[in-house]
């Protein structure tokens, strides 16, 4: 039976430990995260942020020498623990820092989740593909080249492509690492505006090393530092206000 949390929390993060080998990538983590909002995942490289982020949905199994302890609930059940794996990436979807679409049709990409989940109707594919890129706010753009390559679109379309992707299953969170790096500015504001319209759906976590990025979209901040969290709290107050000293170093540009 889950324990039911609090009805506002999503994830709900104790005493999380990773380690790799014998490295500690992440020590002693705990953290709310509350749905429908965007968790932004600050701090400089190497920090633990990516490592947190894709322990979320057990990414991190597939580190042949990882070993994760603590515990982990989703809606109050614990993930870390003897479950499906694949049921819960379906639940916990991710995007990544770089774009990267499969060398098919767009139709195909969007379609290959529901696909892999036993969907073979014909038109229930097309309305997933279409309700998944108007989400992503893709449709309109590509809509008279559904089988096309992926390939052969933009970079800031392949990535709003990756996202459709990952909606296609119909998660109930969404992990990005770092998914406007590799784009320009333009897109990176219809990624964010994006992200600000599928928080009333969907709950984000997201990793950034941009701190306006940060800024601007997110509503709690968590700033990691050498594996540990130094600091979790609304945005506003962690940028105006931070509590620890290493926080305003790194929010400044002092380090990092």
């Amino acid at each position: 039976m889950a324990e039911r949390e609090n009805p506002n929390i999503k994830i709900a993060v104790r005493g999380l430990n990773v380690y790799y080998g014998s490295f500690h990538a992440l020590k002693d983590i705990s953290m709310d995260i509350c749905r429908g909002e965007i968790t932004a995942l600050i701090g400089p490289s190497g920090c633990g942020k990516s490592t947190f982020l894709k322990t979320l949905n057990r990414m991190n199994d597939l580190v042949g020498n990882a070993r994760v302890t603590g515990s982990i609930r989703l809606d109050g059940y614990e993930i870390l623990g003897d479950i499906d794996v694949v049921a819960l990436r379906r639940r916990v979807g991710m995007v990544f820092q770089k774009p990267n679409p499969f060398p098919m049709s767009i139709y195909d990409n969007v379609a290959f989740g529901p696909r892999i989940h036993g969907i073979k109707n014909k038109a229930v594919l097309d309305d997933i593909v279409e309700e998944s890129l108007r989400l992503a706010a893709l449709w309109d753009e590509v809509r008279d080249r559904l089988h096309r390559s992926a390939l052969g679109i933009s970079g800031g379309q392949q990535q709003r492509l990756c996202i459709a992707r990952a909606l296609a299953t119909q998660p109930e969170v969404l992990l990005m690492d770092e998914p406007t790096s590799a784009l320009d500015p333009v897109s990176t504001m219809k990624i964010e505006e994006l992200c600000c319209r599928l928080k009333k759906r969907y709950t984000i976590v997201m990793v950034t090393h941009n701190m306006q990025q940060a800024r601007r979209i997110s509503d709690k901040t968590a700033f990691f530092l050498m594996g540990d969290l130094v600091e979790y709290g609304a945005t506003r107050k962690i940028f105006s206000k931070p509590q620890d000293e290493r926080t305003e170093r790194y929010i400044s540009g002092r380090f990092g």
